[in-house]
């Protein structure tokens, strides 16, 4: 186990070299991520696997992401990303206040679902003070009210065949629908939440109103924001370019786990 640790370490460390000319000042300054024949993106690539694999045989499934105290707040969420989508559907919901919007749970599941916000607001809520990791260089420690994750998928009935859930998003980034996704295990984690509150109020539309899901143990791009569908499936092939979500379609890594 240790020779494991210590390959993914010198592997990480050798793909820092090959990346420290990057500046760090937006996600634009990663665009030879989408070069698929890019050798600093393959080395990324393969870094990024290992350290998939090396977490979910290292790490327990449920441990749990640092936690704050409220007194660590600085400032409020930074806004990054989409900040305020310009979609007829979700310009007529933000302009309701959210009354008409639904959250919809399909695909392999025994019976689809879909829920108001007040409905998730009336389930058991959850509050955290977690710290958010951007792939730009920049964190902010913020608090996250919502309902967890995992009792909604099982309301559902998760079919045995399901291996991902894929999030399905209003936003769109270079004129593409956004969308992510996670595992079941990061699905499930304690800490996963349907957010709907940001710093004891609820979530401002710049943050990602009415929900955004909230996976602590990863990388800020792996939180999407404005979700409308949660989409039990076997796999990625039918979405985008294959690859798990609008950033991995452009050359991430899908994992994106801190």
């Amino acid at each position: 186990m240790a020779k494991l640790i210590l390959s993914r370490r010198n592997f990480l460390r050798a793909s820092a070299v090959g990346a420290s000319g990057l500046a760090l000042s937006g996600c634009e300054q990663f665009d030879f991520l989408g070069q698929r024949d890019n050798p600093v993106r393959e080395m990324l690539a393969r870094a990024n696997t290992l350290t998939y694999h090396a977490q979910r045989l290292i790490a327990a499934d449920q441990a749990l992401a640092r936690t704050y105290a409220e007194t660590e707040i600085r400032q409020g969420q930074r806004p990054n990303g989409s900040t305020d989508p310009d979609s007829a559907d979700y310009i007529a919901l933000r302009d309701s206040g959210f009354a008409g919007y639904r959250l919809k749970v399909t695909g392999l599941v025994e019976r689809e679902l879909s829920f108001s916000l007040d409905e998730l607001r009336n389930m058991p809520a959850q509050s955290q003070v977690t710290r958010h990791d951007c792939v730009e260089g920049w964190s902010c420690i913020a608090k996250w009210t919502g309902t967890r994750l995992g009792p909604v998928l099982d309301a559902a009935g998760v079919k045995p065949g399901a291996r991902f859930l894929v999030y399905h998003c209003y936003d769109k980034m270079g004129g593409e629908t956004y969308y992510e996704s996670s595992d079941l295990i990061d699905a499930y984690h304690p800490q996963t939440l349907l957010a709907y509150g940001l710093n004891n109020a609820m979530l401002p539309v710049k943050n990602g109103a009415p929900i955004r899901v909230r996976i602590e143990r990863a990388l800020g791009y792996k939180q999407p924001k404005y979700v409308h569908t949660l989409e039990l499936v076997e796999s990625f092939a039918r979405f985008g370019r294959g690859q798990g979500g609008y950033w991995p379609d452009h050359g991430y890594d899908w994992y994106g786990g801190i």
